[in-house]
């Protein structure tokens, strides 16, 4: 149990619109994979096989991180809340899977404060590394 609690609110614009996540606010402290700019953009996961496949070792994985907790979970969206252990500030992590496309979105974004000091992209990379080792 974190020492702190900083979660925040759960932001009300999480999951996709229009085939699309959140864009990131202008905080350091957020990565998208459909994000435009290089400070926030981070590329897209891709899989072979099919999306059901995908997304199960997507879930294996991010059920296997630490301090991790599955929010939702559709056939081509999950939703995970990442909670650092010592302050309890917690960041939200999307991966959407569109429609024959063998790629994932990721979106990884702090609640509150503006800089993360490169959490998200380390947890968003490593996402990628563990998610590889399984297929």
């Amino acid at each position: 149990m974190p020492i702190f609690s900083f979660s925040g609110q759960r932001p009300k614009t999480l999951g996709i619109t229009d085939g699309k996540l959140a864009a990131c606010p202008d905080s350091p402290n957020c990565v998208s994979s459909q994000a435009s700019d290089t400070a926030h953009h981070v590329a897209a996961m891709t899989y072979g096989g099919s999306s059901a496949e995908a997304l199960a070792k997507l879930k294996q994985v991010i059920e296997a991180m630490e301090e991790t907790h599955l929010i939702t979970e559709t056939d081509d969206y999950l939703h995970a809340e990442f909670t650092s252990k010592l302050m309890g500030f917690v960041d939200d992590l999307e991966c959407y899977l569109p429609p024959e496309k063998s790629i994932i979105h990721i979106r990884s974004a702090s609640r509150l404060g503006q800089s993360d000091l490169g959490a998200n992209r380390t947890r968003v990379e490593e996402l990628r590394k563990r998610f590889n080792q399984l297929n």
